[in-house]
């Protein structure tokens, strides 16, 4: 992916430099635990926050942190253009942009505490993307999904269901899971997931015709990323039997198919998934 020396986004809020260091938990151990709560759905934030995380201080920001947080404004910046001009000759109104929180260790946010185990998530409650840079890592070195592009896939997805709140479809989907099963609101959840994987579709599709920033074996490292993040995947890889009952984001095959109609037709109309028979 081309990005360096372009254009960042100003709609950055980093709160790196505010503390919650990653405290008495080494590295190679803190991405061992933060595995285990993306492989089993667990949020393992108050184990990390016994073993040290989220202590008070000032954090160290390496030039890998500078380097990454350089990246995801640069990319925030392209899905701006894009969800802009989709949204005036798509929808036929502005696109009023989400604020991406940028933090090392632990924050707050309206939606409950954001960590490293939590992985990134967009909050409705103030229109904001939580991001901990420290997930590129874990998506490379435990789930086998590298490279820039899939990471630019993961802050896309995440301003996508920013583009679902701004379109009414997340608040919707949201309210009547409030009133399902648990079995019905994983299958709303598992509709809104891939919703936003085609979403990204789309914006990857448009950043490509608009910043000719795509290279050989992005979209490549976009599916493999898509994979290695499907329920099934997931709860294979963490021993598990896949149960569809508990997917609340999709399969491996309907994470990548979607984002893949989204790129082939870069039009909202073909990322309808509560629409569809079939996911």
């Amino acid at each position: 992916m081309k990005w360096r020396g372009r254009r960042g986004s100003r709609n950055i809020e980093d709160r790196r430099g505010r503390g919650g260091g990653a405290g008495a938990i080494g590295g190679v151990g803190l991405l061992a635990v933060l595995a285990i709560g993306y492989f089993l759905g667990i949020d393992v934030t108050p184990l990390l926050q016994e073993g040290g995380l989220g202590q008070t201080g000032e954090v160290e920001l390496t030039e890998a942190d500078m380097r990454a947080g350089e990246f995801v404004s640069v990319t925030l910046a392209d899905t701006e253009e894009v969800w802009a001009d989709i949204f005036r000759r798509q929808v036929g109104r502005a696109y009023d942009p989400a604020v991406l929180v940028l933090f090392k260790g632990t924050t707050s946010s309206p939606c409950g505490g954001a960590s490293g185990a939590t992985g990134p998530f967009y909050c409705p409650g103030d229109n904001k993307v939580y991001l901990d840079t420290g997930f590129f890592t874990t998506l490379e070195r435990r789930m086998g999904a590298g490279g820039d592009f899939a990471a630019a896939y993961v802050v896309a997805h995440e301003i996508a269901h920013h583009v679902q709140n701004e379109l009414g479809i997340l608040g919707q989907a949201n309210a009547v899971r409030q009133r399902a099963s648990t079995a019905q609101s994983n299958a709303i959840s598992v509709r809104i997931e891939l919703q936003a994987d085609c979403f990204s579709g789309i914006w990857a599709a448009h950043a490509q015709e608009r910043f000719g920033s795509l290279e050989r074996g992005d979209v490549a490292e976009a599916m493999n990323a898509a994979k290695q993040i499907g329920d099934d995947t997931l709860q294979r890889n963490a021993g598990r039997v896949p149960m569809p009952h508990t997917f609340t984001h999709g399969t491996s095959e309907q994470r990548q198919r979607w984002f893949a109609a989204g790129f082939e037709s870069g039009d909202l109309n073909a990322c309808d998934t509560f629409a569809a028979d079939t996911l």
